[in-house]
């Protein structure tokens, strides 16, 4: 089956599309698996909603997220701004490498834009969520460090898979 394909920037949005929804997707199979395998904790994306629902009222760092009024729909709120993030990110990824990457995708472009994305929690989210720059307010502060990286790296992963399936998908 031959995708359709369209021109210009509406081929730039429907790859970051694609492969954004796809890595975020990765991710939370990673998820998944850490937590039904490994016992250990995930992200709760509500908490997410709910620091990103205080945005607007002026409110940008909680002492704990968890402590906070809740507000409307953070559950939906949180996840809907986590697939956004991801593809934001490929988005981000695809104006570095362009077209050429995204028809021939390989490993290291993507992997490493997935770890260097990690800026965006240690010094936006977890600061502004009562974690700490870094997560140095957590209880276990390397523990927590290190399961972002793998996170991130995961996410990588995910990206460069969701533009190979992409690519194959593109040429037919």
């Amino acid at each position: 089956m031959k995708v359709f394909i369209m021109n210009g920037s509406s081929t730039f949005l429907a790859d970051a599309l694609v492969i954004g929804v796809g890595a975020t997707a990765v991710l939370d199979l990673w998820s998944v698996l850490q937590r039904r395998v490994f016992g250990i904790p995930t992200l709760d994306f509500g908490m997410v909603g709910r620091w990103l629902g205080h945005l607007p009222r002026g409110r940008f760092r909680h002492e704990a997220i968890g402590r906070a009024a809740p507000v409307k729909g953070e559950h939906v709120l949180g996840w809907s701004a986590h697939y956004l993030i991801g593809v934001i990110f490929a988005a981000a990824l695809l104006a570095v490498v362009g077209d050429d990457w995204v028809r021939s995708p390989t490993l290291l472009p993507a992997l490493l834009f997935g770890i260097l994305s990690i800026v965006a929690p240690f010094f936006i989210m977890q600061p502004g969520m009562g974690a700490g720059i870094a997560a140095s307010r957590t209880p276990a502060p390397v523990k927590a460090r290190l399961r972002s990286l793998l996170a991130h790296s995961v996410f990588g992963l995910g990206m460069y898979l969701s533009a190979c399936l992409w690519a194959m998908a593109r040429a037919g």
